[in-house]
């Protein structure tokens, strides 16, 4: 059976996420395979992907910051902020704006914002998923939401097409639960031209990098990093004494090492043990791992 651990993917365009999982529940012959935050089909990039007891892992990587590069168009809106949505309203020329004006609306979207979900996110209204919702003809209107985007900078100069139309490469460092869909749409409604997403890919969940992933084409069981190494390479760690692996194995409670979050513990052989978080004056365990 495939080692437990994490797999790291760059996702190709035109692939669900579920796609993605459906393929390598083949490839490393397992049904337990799960990811770390889902890409739209038209995105590209990082998935981090759970592999039997890594699946356990993901929990703590759902909720990372995240950095994407993204081409935002200027010019028109979308029914779902991107560009495999229907065109809405009358076309706007965008090509007037100057640099300057596009730099000052994307500071107003940069720090803590409260932001609006795409309505075809899949966050659930009433027990369904909104996007379902839309594509269904109903109307979705979703509550706004607190986020951070620590980055949204322009990383080229805007290019102007004849048609009319602005694009805007630029990069985005945010907080899990950010839709940069809806930075594009609402950075076109701050500038009167509207705008929608063009291109998107995930670079970075947390510490891990885009750079170190592998094709799906070329995915394999080597390819999975082993559990207690993922761990260690995503988490901050604590070296158990032989005791304290013991009473954590058999469900208690341990003294709390002083590690802000949520930790790997590791026995003395280096195998991970449990994911703790320090509450109060112990370490509680949120998962204990058997010995895998």
């Amino acid at each position: 059976m495939t080692q437990s651990g994490l797999l790291l993917v760059d996702k190709p365009a035109d692939w669900t996420s579920h796609d993605v999982v459906a393929k390598l529940r083949g490839i490393l012959s397992t049904r337990r395979v799960g990811h770390a935050g889902t890409l739209d089909p038209m995105a590209t990039g990082l998935l981090v992907i759970g592999v039997n007891a890594g699946t356990k892992l993901l929990t703590f990587l759902v909720g990372a910051d995240k950095t994407y590069l993204a081409t935002i168009r200027l010019g028109q809106d979308t029914n779902t902020d991107d560009a495999e949505g229907e065109l809405l309203g009358e076309f706007v020329d965008a090509t007037a704006l100057s640099k300057d004006e596009i730099r000052n609306q994307i500071s107003k979207l940069t720090g803590s914002i409260q932001q609006v979900p795409s309505s075809v996110s899949a966050i659930k209204v009433d027990g369904k998923r909104a996007y379902a919702l839309v594509r269904g003809g109903e109307q979705v209107k979703l509550a706004a939401r607190p986020v951070t985007v620590a980055r949204f900078d322009l990383v080229a100069e805007p290019r102007k097409s004849p048609e009319g139309f602005v694009d805007l490469d630029v990069v985005i460092d945010c907080s899990s639960g950010t839709y940069v869909r809806a930075l594009a749409r609402d950075l076109g409604a701050a500038l009167g031209t509207g705008g929608h997403l063009t291109a998107l890919r995930r670079t970075r969940i947390g510490k891990y990098s885009v750079d170190s992933a592998v094709s799906l084409e070329t995915a394999h069981a080597d390819s999975v990093t082993e559990l207690s190494r993922a761990a260690s390479g995503a988490f901050a760690t604590r070296v158990l004494s032989d005791s304290e692996a013991t009473d954590l194995r058999h469900g208690k409670r341990i003294s709390a090492a002083g590690i802000p979050g949520d930790y790997a513990a590791l026995d003395a052989e280096g195998t991970l043990v449990a994911m703790l978080r320090d509450v109060q004056n112990q370490a509680k365990s949120s998962v204990v791992f058997a010995n895998v």
